[in-house]
């Protein structure tokens, strides 16, 4: 009766009961037998959430597709790779990542094809980079100030020489009302108590440039993109998209990036996420390979294009990662 009674109540949970007992299991496999912290199990319940609206909304963008142009793999929790997906939510969230907080990871699913699953990417946004310089930083600054620079504004920098003990600048903005096109931007890191170590870094707007993505989304930074109706393409759209906000963020990105990591800091979840971004990087460069070769888009509004393979086409980063930003939609985008 006791074993009846044990499979009716497995078979009776939910699947957010069963996300949770995979991630404890692999979290209790990792740090023994030290149970989650209510804050841990929040955030494990947030990537939860995050995740199956993720899975729901690009299952439902499959499915709009044309059949010539959609992967036969439905986008369901059944078919996740929950064995990996544990193992990286038990990372993501001993790091601090927060899928409930705006700009911290996103959610992005992938097929591979080896296993025919659905990996999942987490893709870090700006402030979750912001995060990971903070926690795992060798030296970080009390402050750090990001700004771009318009035709009309006066930008003036200020290099440390025999003349100045620090680095600095002068930044005047003539007309905050219609200051002119974008023609650079600047980051600065401030240290209070030892302003000798002051540092700026100045990016034109082709450095900035540099960064966007070979398959920029142009409902982040605009352009245009293809039009649909009734599942076929009828032509191309033009969108305007967040232009200024993504430089400004590929900035922010460049100066958090720019903190040397502690390596007395690294820990088991830090190398989990370098294993993870390295995965991704190597998944652009296939991709790129394969560029002009069959293949199935499953298209969701993110910075992110998810193809079959287990091919991620992302975001750059800056280093990959300087870049690599994406969020779930795009009323998303201004923010993330």
């Amino acid at each position: 009766m006791t074993d009846q009674t044990n499979a009716m109540t497995q078979r009776e949970l939910t699947q957010s009961e069963r996300f949770m007992k995979k991630v404890v299991s692999e979290f209790s496999a990792s740090v023994g037998t030290i149970a989650l912290t209510d804050f841990q199990r929040r955030l494990a319940q947030n990537y939860f959430i995050a995740l199956d609206a993720v899975l729901k909304t690009t299952e439902e963008k499959r499915l709009k597709k044309a059949e010539k142009y959609r992967d036969p793999l439905p986008v369901i929790w059944a078919n996740v790779n929950m064995e990996k997906l544990a193992r990286d939510v038990v990372a993501m969230a001993r790091v601090g990542f927060d899928p409930a907080q705006p700009n911290h990871i996103n959610l992005i699913p992938f097929k591979n094809n080896n296993t025919n699953k659905y990996d999942i990417a987490f893709i870090e946004g700006y402030r979750g980079i912001e995060l990971k310089a903070t926690k795992y930083g060798l030296d970080v600054p009390d402050n750090v100030i990001v700004e771009l620079v318009y035709s009309t504004d006066k930008f003036r920098s200020i290099k440390k020489d025999w003349k100045n003990e620090c680095e600095g600048y002068e930044f005047e903005v003539t007309n905050p009302f219609d200051r002119g096109e974008i023609i650079g931007g600047f980051y600065y890191h401030q240290y209070t108590q030892k302003p000798e170590k002051n540092k700026l870094v100045t990016m034109s707007i082709k450095d900035i440039l540099k960064r966007k993505p070979d398959h920029a989304s142009p409902e982040f930074w605009g352009g245009q993109k293809d039009k649909w109706e009734n599942g076929q393409k009828v032509g191309k759209e033009q969108v305007e998209g967040w232009y200024e906000k993504m430089c400004w963020k590929t900035v922010y990105r460049a100066a958090y990036s720019d903190i040397t990591i502690d390596s007395q800091k690294i820990d088991d979840d830090y190398l989990r996420l370098k294993q993870l971004e390295a995965e991704y990087a190597e998944a652009e460069v296939a991709l790129e390979v394969r560029e002009n070769a069959n293949r199935e888009v499953i298209d969701i509004e993110s910075e992110v294009t998810i193809v079959d393979q287990g091919k991620v086409s992302s975001r750059t980063q800056e280093d990959q990662q300087s870049d690599l930003f994406a969020d779930q939609t795009v009323e998303q985008g201004p923010g993330f």
